[in-house]
């Protein structure tokens, strides 16, 4: 295993970092309900040549305390790239990271050397946006219930324990908790919101990657309308500044 630092923002709030500093640097965005240890895996494989910089977000991990919302998940991982990954960054966001750094994208493109978003591709809007709030709006609710909260709790652990991981990535990750209650939070936010300008604003061509969740119809058949075709995306990852899209981690 790579050699990896587990450090803080002035803030106090978690984030692993670990590779040269001098190396490109890639931001990993995490999922609802996990933490950055999710990240363990790819993090180890690609700090040999690359600065690999995963914050927890609001309502995660160190950042447990404070709920997710949509300025907050910004601030983040700007405050991530200023501090720890020289001002630019390959993005790569997973589900609701890939949601984050689309906006991040949008907002501050001359920040994002790449833009890699796994499993986020369907747009949450029209008749997506309804269906957002309303998924958000039921597992807020539910998850008032401690009873509820810890079941999905242990569904959550049973799925970390059936992924393919080291004994020490599977530890790293369940020690870190998991957080149903913020699988609902970021509906309100996220919902309405045109996701694709995101990707349109990565304009040199093959800095854009979008990889649809695994059986999700939908998201397969958003993900071309989602990338543009002259931000030369693809279902796999586009790496930015000249790298081939066939260099992948495994994700």
């Amino acid at each position: 295993m790579n050699r990896w630092t587990s450090t803080a923002t002035e803030s106090g709030r978690g984030v692993d970092v670990a590779g040269p500093p001098e190396a490109q640097s890639i931001v990993l965005a995490h999922g609802a309900m996990f933490t950055r240890k999710m990240w363990g895996p790819q993090r180890d494989a690609l700090a040999e040549e690359f600065r690999v910089v995963a914050p927890d977000l609001p309502g995660h991990g160190d950042r447990s305390g404070e709920s997710f919302d949509l300025e907050r998940g910004i601030a983040v991982l700007d405050d991530a790239i200023e501090s720890y990954a020289g001002g630019s960054a390959v993005l790569v966001g997973l589900s609701l990271g890939g949601y984050l750094v689309t906006e991040y994208a949008s907002r501050y493109p001359r920040k994002v050397d790449g833009l890699v978003v796994v499993g986020s591709s369907a747009n949450p809007i029209r008749g997506l946006n309804l269906a957002t709030r309303l998924t958000g709006a039921v597992v807020r609710l539910a998850t008032r219930s401690d009873l509820v909260e810890r079941a999905a709790q242990r569904l959550g652990k049973r799925w970390v324990r059936n992924r393919d991981l080291s004994p020490e990535h599977e530890r790293e990750i369940l020690e870190s908790g998991i957080f149903p209650r913020e699988f609902g939070t970021p509906g309100p936010d996220i919902a309405g919101r045109n996701a694709r300008p995101g990707h349109r604003r990565a304009e040199r061509p093959g800095e854009t990657g979008v990889v649809p969740g695994t059986g999700a119809r939908g998201q397969r058949r958003a993900r071309r309308a989602h990338a543009p075709r002259r931000t030369g995306a693809r279902g796999g990852l586009g790496w930015g500044r000249g790298r081939p899209a066939g260099r992948r981690p495994h994700l």
